[in-house]
């Protein structure tokens, strides 16, 4: 699933963000959302959001949803 829509991005969820430090060598940082940053409905490099672990980056893979 793509992190590019906010709709599909929900707190609790266990998501892959690529942090600002990583994103030239797209490393990615999995982590459960605490938080959504973005207010646009979309964004082209994905959503970005607050793990709980207080990172911040933007979601490029949701790996669990929540119900």
């Amino acid at each position: 699933m793509q992190g590019k829509e906010r709709k599909n991005i929900k707190v609790g969820q266990v998501v892959e963000i690529v942090l600002k430090k990583d994103q030239r060598s797209g490393i990615l940082t999995e982590g459960i959302v605490k938080g959504i940053l973005t207010s646009a409905p979309k964004h082209t490099h994905g959503i970005k959001v607050i793990l709980e672990s207080n990172q911040v980056g933007r979601v490029k893979n949701i790996i669990e949803d929540v119900d």
